[in-house]
């Protein structure tokens, strides 16, 4: 299946689920309502004629004005690969675990947590793992974080 292919499917397959952006340079990148997350994720890994089977990454992003959180999935068996984000408005940002469908989404997800400051509905088990267990100054991966000593390079 081609790239031009894969994107057809999706938007044959997944209308009102999937929303196509023009931002995907090297694999195609859709845009996903939080609500629909966990059931385009199962539909993702289940549909076979995808087999989106494995997880790359989850990152979060700041855009200042909201939250992305990023998936980059691929299949194995299908050599496909396929990006989508999740916008979160930036005040209670919010997103449920996809740990169910991709195991490997457990410590990315506690990355978004912990240094973004997004909060993962059920997943179990939310703690620190890269800054120290005392650490109360916030999150440093928000634009708007400034920590003791920080010193914020200007912009180019």
């Amino acid at each position: 299946m081609t790239k031009d292919e894969l994107k057809e499917h999706i938007l044959k397959h997944y209308a009102g689920l999937m929303t196509p952006l023009e931002t995907g340079v090297f694999d195609p990148m859709f845009e996903v309502k939080p609500d629909d997350l966990t059931e385009v994720a199962r539909k993702l890994r289940d549909d076979e004629a995808l087999k989106f089977d494995f997880l790359n990454n989850i990152t979060g992003v700041d855009t200042t004005e909201r939250f992305e959180v990023v998936y980059s999935v691929s299949s194995i068996t299908k050599a496909l690969r396929l990006d989508f984000k999740v916008p979160l408005p930036y005040g209670q940002a919010a997103v449920d675990s996809v740990r169910d469908v991709w195991a490997a989404a457990d410590w990315h997800e506690r990355e978004i947590w912990e240094l973004f400051g997004i909060d993962i509905n059920n997943h179990d088990n939310l703690k620190q793992f890269l800054l120290p267990d005392d650490w109360d100054q916030g999150h440093p991966m928000r634009k708007n974080w400034d920590g003791p000593g920080f010193v914020r390079m200007p912009e180019l």
